[in-house]
């Protein structure tokens, strides 16, 4: 009786997380196919800083396509790519906490416990700087919100 619990409560951590890696491609936020705007999603954890991919050096996963600055960029992706996709499927996550699907500018950009988050910074507004303010109000609303639109 003892194992059948600790089986439901590991497939409670895991499923989440499987639902997340395999959610539909129209959630996420592409350009020609290409997620990122062509930005390298390694570059981000190995550099911290936002670097353009080339589109000689590209790998698709999910049926998205996503561009390296390197080849060793892109041999770490391909060796997990979960660990470097962006959450929300790119989408910004400060809109994200309100449900909402925004443009990001790939320059602006956080990494919070290993995880990428995109930012808008468009028109005088920088969306990093709000969410910087209240993360650990927005983080948990944005997962929820999120949550709530990869189920459809």
């Amino acid at each position: 009786m003892k194992q059948f619990f600790v089986l439901i409560m590991l497939l409670g951590l895991i499923m989440p997380t499987m639902a997340q890696d395999t959610y539909s491609k129209k959630h996420y936020n592409l350009e020609k196919n290409v997620a990122i705007q062509g930005y390298d999603p390694v570059s981000y954890f190995t550099k911290n800083k936002a670097e353009e991919g080339k589109e000689s050096i590209s790998y698709t996963h999910n049926g998205v396509t996503y561009r390296f600055a390197s080849e060793e960029n892109k041999r770490l992706f391909v060796a997990n790519p979960s660990k470097y996709e962006p959450q929300y499927g790119g989408y910004c996550a400060y809109a994200m906490a309100d449900g909402d699907k925004v443009k990001i500018d790939p320059e602006t950009f956080k990494i919070v416990d290993g995880k990428l988050y995109l930012f808008y910074n468009f028109r005088f507004t920088n969306t990093l700087k709000l969410w910087n303010k209240e993360e650990s109000v927005l983080l948990p609303k944005a997962e929820k919100e999120w949550a709530k639109i990869i189920k459809n």
